[in-house]
């Protein structure tokens, strides 16, 4: 059931966002079956990754609260914090802003103080977009700069080209005269996710670089990289992701 789980997640990094639900939900129903209470755990904690990872705020939030509910009934404090902190986004998704960021920070506050450093710089990256949805570039610049911090301490560089994506968005958020900082950011995203050949980090990376770049009307550019990133990626991203 792991191992579904695990993939599903893999599958999206890799551009194929499609297979990563059919995956994730058979772990779901592997996991009904066996009836493992850990397993009915850790596999809606999966599933709620994966909508979290294709923006779908309404469907992460039922996952995570399927999460929440065996967690708080069985004991499972580590799936509870990832659950608290994935809840919180999808509200924040959904524009409850302030309490989804409460949620998040509660949850990345626990986790840290158990001493837990996997996955961190997902959860800070989660947080740094919530802020820069809310109206909050500054804080989220901050939390991007802990999550950079934390890429080199740990060398957990999954989310490595997220969080230079989101960076660049926060700087264009809080000044349009940071275009150039904003296009080297985006262009260190696109090199990292291409590097890792993390295919939706680069569609991400590549849709936000190509929006700026018609910003200022560099039209020609931003359609020769878009046609480029869609013509080599796996599969059609979700609508969530596309209108971001």
């Amino acid at each position: 059931m792991f191992s579904l789980a695990y993939m599903s997640w893999l599958l999206w990094w890799l551009g194929f966002p499609q297979q990563a639900v059919q995956k994730s939900q058979e772990a779901l129903t592997l996991a009904q079956e066996v009836s493992h209470m850990y397993s009915l755990a850790l596999a809606p904690f999966y599933a709620a990754g994966v909508h979290q990872l294709r923006r779908e705020g309404q469907a992460a939030q039922a996952r995570a609260e399927e999460v929440l509910a065996l967690t708080q009934a069985h004991g499972f404090p580590f799936w509870q914090m990832w659950g608290t902190i994935c809840w919180g986004w999808a509200v924040a998704e959904q524009g409850q802003a302030e309490e989804g960021l409460a949620h998040m920070q509660q949850g990345l506050a626990a986790y840290q103080a158990a001493g837990a450093q996997r996955g961190v710089t997902w959860q800070l990256g989660m947080l740094a977009e919530a802020y820069g949805r809310s109206g909050h570039p500054d804080e989220g610049l901050t939390v991007v700069a802990e999550a950079l911090a934390t890429v080199h301490t740990t060398g957990e560089r999954a989310w490595e080209a997220e969080l230079y994506r989101l960076k660049g968005g926060l700087l264009l958020a809080r000044s349009p005269e940071q275009h150039t900082e904003a296009t080297a950011c985006f262009q260190q995203a696109l090199a990292i996710a291409r590097r890792q050949q993390a295919k939706s980090l680069e569609l991400r990376a590549a849709m936000s670089l190509g929006r700026l770049w018609q910003r200022q009307e560099k039209t020609e550019h931003a359609r020769q990289l878009l046609t480029e990133v869609y013509t080599c990626n796996g599969e059609p991203s979700s609508d969530e992701e596309r209108t971001r």
